[in-house]
């Protein structure tokens, strides 16, 4: 037992002092809480397990942002400009970009402007955000605001309810979504309906949002009927909505930010601690609890996390720069990075285009993944034509 030990100590020592080595520069990854975003703080610490912790010789420094954080800008502000108090940090990666990231980047702009600054899934306006940024990704809901719809009317749905509130509509791309929903359920032959719920960063909390849809469910389903399609833009709503759903009835195509365990574990009580980090092997268990349960070709995700995968992708893209293996400005490098934590699952991208100007916007990409339903398999979504009509849509 003590050999074991001392070889243990040693191999520790080891994997430090290789860390103190290969750190030549640090990458900064700020995500949110277990509670507001668990995917995205999974793949910092996936990039973690990969290239070390800087506080023990290694590359990645990980932060997270207040739940709170529409009341904590400050806090926010200052924990990414503090990251380039640190000499060897080449690359920060904020995911999601909540308010304050922007302010966050200028004032790291005025100390460091040397160091790289990725957005994940921006909360604040494209040209705001990619006025401070180098890079920022978006989850393509210009397409997909036609996408999910057409997905819902595959499954049977009559019926689309978006769940939302005033803070998340008031954001140009999710606004910009509902509008297109709205128009594309009308063009498909679905009632398009909109329900108001509190905002998790409110008042009420994360803990109280959730109650709220927990309650709001049994009358929405039994008013809208069991085969209405739901959508949350919010990921704290997702896990009660889901939980009603199996249990009432209802179809849910896939949440704001895709992943398999967007809500599921919490909602049908699945124990993924054997499967953390395998993707293909979370689909499959908890597929087989969906189908147990009865909800076989009524929910649905990516079969990737794109939280998770945008914290590795955007921290890995970073490192690929710095080290001279890959360019800031090429889409065929970025996805790369995408394609090598998400084996099997390709990604559609694009840059941005303002409805307004029509100007294109290639600091800001727009990315998504095919639809798989649970119990009857992938959608084809990704190989549907998305008529010209709704990009011009404000």
């Amino acid at each position: 037992m003590k050999k074991f030990i001392l070889a243990l100590l040693v191999c520790s020592l080891f994997v430090s002092v290789a860390f103190a080595e290969d750190a030549k520069f640090h990458i900064g990854i700020v995500t949110g809480t277990v509670s507001q975003s668990e995917d995205d703080l999974r793949g910092a610490e996936l990039m973690i397990a990969r290239y070390g912790d800087t506080a023990k010789g290694g590359m990645i420094t990980h932060l997270t942002y207040p739940d709170n954080f529409t009341s904590e800008a400050e806090t926010t502000i200052s924990q990414i400009a503090g990251l380039a108090d640190d000499p060897l940090m080449k690359v920060i990666v904020v995911n999601q970009a909540i308010p304050g990231t922007t302010e966050g980047f200028r004032k790291v702009r005025e100390k460091r402007p040397d160091i790289l600054l990725f957005a994940g899934q921006p909360h604040e306006d494209p040209a705001i955000i990619t006025a401070a940024s180098d890079l920022a990704i978006m989850v393509d809901n210009i397409s997909r605001g036609y996408l999910i719809p057409l997905g819902a009317k595959k499954l049977g749905s009559k019926t689309f309810v978006h769940v939302s509130f005033p803070r998340h509509m008031s954001m140009e791309v999710l606004g910009r979504r509902r509008v297109i929903m709205e128009e594309a359920c009308k063009d498909l032959g679905i009632k398009f309906v909109f329900e108001t719920a509190p905002d998790p960063t409110g008042d009420v909390g994360v803990a109280g949002a959730q109650q709220y849809i927990l309650e709001s469910m049994p009358t929405w389903i039994e008013k809208y009927g069991k085969d209405a399609s739901f959508f949350a833009t919010n990921d704290a709503h997702v896990e009660p909505m889901l939980r009603q759903i199996v249990k009432y009835g209802g179809i849910f195509v896939e949440a704001s930010l895709p992943s398999p365990v967007m809500g599921y574990p919490g909602a049908l009580g699945i124990d993924l601690s054997k499967e953390s980090g395998n993707w293909p092997a979370i689909l499959k268990k908890v597929e087989d609890v969906i189908v147990a349960q009865g909800g076989a070709e009524r929910l649905g995700t990516w079969a990737y996390s794109y939280g998770y995968t945008n914290s590795a992708a955007l921290a890995e893209f970073g490192k690929r720069i710095v080290e001279g293996n890959a360019k800031v400005d090429s889409m065929k490098d970025l996805i790369a990075c995408y394609n090598e934590f998400t084996p099997g699952a390709g990604w559609n991208a694009s840059y941005y285009t303002d409805a307004g100007t029509g100007v294109r916007n290639r600091k800001m990409v727009m990315v998504y993944q095919d639809t798989y339903i649970f119990g009857k398999g992938y959608l084809g979504l990704t190989g549907e034509e998305v008529p010209e009509k709704y990009y011009g849509i404000k």
